[in-house]
């Protein structure tokens, strides 16, 4: 029986009663139709990366989309009409990285700095995944999905996707309030991603829009840089950060389907490379991305990557925090103006720091490189690493009257 903990990435979990990877688009459809319609639960899982699922078994379907296909309909466009525009259209189940790596080959720019992150593309519309400048909703031209409950097949456009701060109408057709489940469709939107259109622009050059970015290919912010040296640079970054999940994942034969073969070795090759040389210079980054022994980068992969959202606050509760705290310009969801804060300061100045524990012998902990990301030390369960999650979200709502959204949609897993 296929387990919960075989699928994510932090690599907790129970049993699975059924677990599915259907290969064409009507697979996908009839069996969530089937499930609906019987009243069983429904979760479609991407690269598990997202994802935090209770020990006990889950009586219900889980879906992963076995699809991969990528194309390019309009890829002559540049040479034809001189319109630097050009559309790739990839299929739900498609590795997200691959995708990137795709894109970038072919002198594609928009997503480059989205590299590395691990899931699938249609996870990514889902949670409008961002990093180093960049944020998918920026790329996307249309997303079809399967309507729950309208019973059809619907493109959404990109103004209709209402995206925002890791946020989209899929997401939020999950939830009845931020971290409240709507169980009419939870732990899945109403809407299941069928495939994702993005508008991307045929250039060598890209623009570098992150100060650590920045830094790490020693160039100013806003330079133009090759593309596939930002794509580099990013990797080079992220696994500083032991945010690159374990490659090697792919060759167990439960994940295999996720990831073309070529695509497995190539990240592996690329994984070792970055544990072993670091491309990304010590002296420009950082002390918290600074390399540890690949032994416990190993170790802090096996996470959820961040596993709290920055707290979106009004302005009186950011003018009560101190000076030094970062802040930036946010939007409330009511519309009116708010302040973006950084979770991962609020959590380290809570007194939670890289490597935190509950206890000496707890098996979960927070990265010794990321303060934002808990970690999977070998043989935690569900149960470990919620109760870290609680003693994170309680120390910094004592200290801060800031409350922390668990950014992982959580299977069966309560965090209070």
């Amino acid at each position: 029986m296929t387990t919960f903990a075989e699928l994510t990435t932090i690599a907790v979990g129970g049993n699975i009663d059924h677990f599915v990877e259907p290969t064409t688009r009507v697979s996908i459809i009839e069996e969530v139709e089937h499930a609906d319609s019987h009243g069983i639960p429904v979760c479609v899982i991407g690269g598990g990366s997202n994802l935090l699922a209770s020990d006990a078994d889950f009586h219900g379907l889980v879906l992963r989309d076995a699809r991969r296909l990528i194309t390019v309909p309009d890829e002559a466009a540049p040479v034809e009409s001189d319109d630097r525009t050009v559309h790739v259209t990839a299929e739900a189940g498609c590795n997200w990285d691959d995708l990137v790596d795709f894109c970038v080959d072919r002198g594609l720019e928009g997503i480059e700095g989205l590299s590395g992150i691990p899931g699938t593309v249609g996870a990514s519309v889902v949670q409008n995944i961002g990093a180093y400048g960049q944020e998918v909703a920026s790329s996307v031209e249309s997303v079809e999905v399967w309507d729950r409950e309208d019973k059809k097949t619907k493109t959404l456009t990109n103004v209709e996707m209402q995206f925002g701060y890791r946020s989209s109408l899929l997401k939020t057709s999950m939830y009845k309030a931020p971290g409240v489940p709507n169980d009419e469709f939870y732990p899945s939107p109403r809407y299941i991603v069928l495939s994702v259109t993005f508008a991307l622009t045929h250039t060598e050059e890209g623009t570098v829009n992150y100060a650590q970015l920045a830094s790490a290919l020693q160039v100013n912010l806003g330079d133009r840089m090759p593309i596939g040296k930002i794509r580099s640079a990013v990797l080079g970054v992220r696994a500083g950060k032991g945010m690159l999940e374990d490659a090697t994942r792919y060759r167990l034969p439960v994940m295999q389907a996720c990831k073309r073969k070529d695509q497995i070795e190539r990240a592996i090759e690329a994984q070792q490379r970055f544990i072993n040389t670091h491309d990304t210079p010590a002296d420009v980054v950082d002390e918290q991305m600074m390399a540890v022994t690949g032994q416990n980068e190993d170790v802090n992969r096996h996470s959820c990557g961040s596993f709290f959202m920055n707290p979106i606050v009004s302005q009186s509760i950011a003018d009560r925090l101190p000076d030094d705290a970062p802040k930036y310009p946010a939007t409330l969801p009511d519309g009116s103006t708010g302040v973006k804060l950084s979770a991962a300061w609020l959590i380290d100045h809570a007194g939670f720091h890289k490597g935190y524990r509950v206890s000496d012998d707890a098996p979960a902990a927070l990265s010794d490189l990321h303060t934002l990301s808990i970690t999977n030390r070998g043989g935690a369960t569900c149960a470990d690493i919620v109760k870290l999650a609680d003693t994170i979200r309680e120390g910094v709502q004592k200290q801060y009257d800031v409350t922390l959204i668990p950014e992982p949609v959580l299977v069966g897993a309560v965090i209070d």
